[in-house]
């Protein structure tokens, strides 16, 4: 069977059938590195990876983690454990790891086992989500940096600043680099705008006429494009659900990303207020 590459929804993600990732040609590669580029998300249904061809197969999009806190597997460290019932739930929308300098280009996710029915995930374009405002707002955007923090993860301190539209290095496309989980502030505003433009951005970057939805079978595997989109783990199941992943190391943006024009805005005294913005 050859191998063929089909839109999940109109905005984001393809099924990818007719390939066994195991056996991969250059030119099979080649063509699924270009439609990953394309699509943002790629979906192999059934292919019940080991962990360590989930690891070689993922190990052809860059560099692996081997993150130093997760619950890893002996003898594939580079492949995370993740079980709905100690922890490995994401129910909210967000990009991974974003507090980092350098967050993950990517991440390749398996499925072992599952509920019968619910436990979806769903992915939402970010390159759709900025081309889709108006000229104004995008302009003003560009002005603008966010601040990330993994604060949700217990480590406020954990913090990196970058552009609030991202450039992708590959693409050159711009995308909407914001996410509910771990962004937490836009420094050039003051605190109250901050929290409006953010709350008005992340609804906006999660609307559904940009996003696709994949129900989960046992050995589905599925890679893609941290930088320019946003996942939700829907948790709507209550039996436990064991997934593989691991995470590709790269360039997040383009190094011509354009920082803020504006200063950071600066309280000009204490009051109960500027407290949210000390802490």
């Amino acid at each position: 069977m050859a191998l063929k590459i089909r839109k999940l929804s109109g905005s984001v993600g393809a099924v990818v059938s007719g390939i066994d990732v195991r056996e991969l040609t250059n030119d099979s590669f080649t063509e699924i590195f270009g439609a990953w580029l394309d699509h943002l998300v790629l979906f192999f249904p059934d292919q019940r990876l080991s962990p360590s061809e989930q690891r070689d197969f993922a190990k052809r999009f860059g560099s692996l983690e081997v993150h130093p806190l997760t619950e890893k597997l002996e003898g594939t460290p580079e492949v995370t454990l993740l079980h709905s019932e100690r922890g490995g739930r994401a129910d909210v929308w967000h990009t991974d790891v974003t507090f980092n300098d350098s967050p993950p280009i990517a991440a390749v996710l398996q499925q072992l086992s599952g509920p019968e029915s619910g436990g979806d995930t769903m992915w939402a374009n970010q390159y759709l989500a900025f081309e889709a405002m108006s000229d104004p707002m995008r302009e003003f955007l560009r002005g603008l940096t966010a601040i990330h923090s993994a604060w949700p993860q217990g480590h406020p301190e954990m913090k990196a600043e970058r552009p609030a539209i991202l450039r992708h290095p590959e693409t050159g496309r711009e995308a909407l680099g914001v996410n509910r989980l771990f962004t937490t502030r836009i420094p050039q505003l003051e605190q109250s705008e901050s929290d409006a433009l953010l709350a008005h951005l992340f609804a906006w970057g999660e609307r559904p006429e940009f996003t696709c939805r994949w129900s989960w079978s046992p050995g589905d595997l599925v890679i893609w494009d941290n930088r320019c989109t946003r996942h939700y783990a829907i948790g709507d199941y209550d039996s436990e659900r064991i997934m593989h992943r691991v995470t590709v190391l790269g360039t997040y943006i383009s190094d011509d990303s354009e920082f803020a024009r504006a200063p950071h805005f600066v309280e000009t005294r204490l009051s109960a207020a500027s407290a949210f913005v000390r802490k």
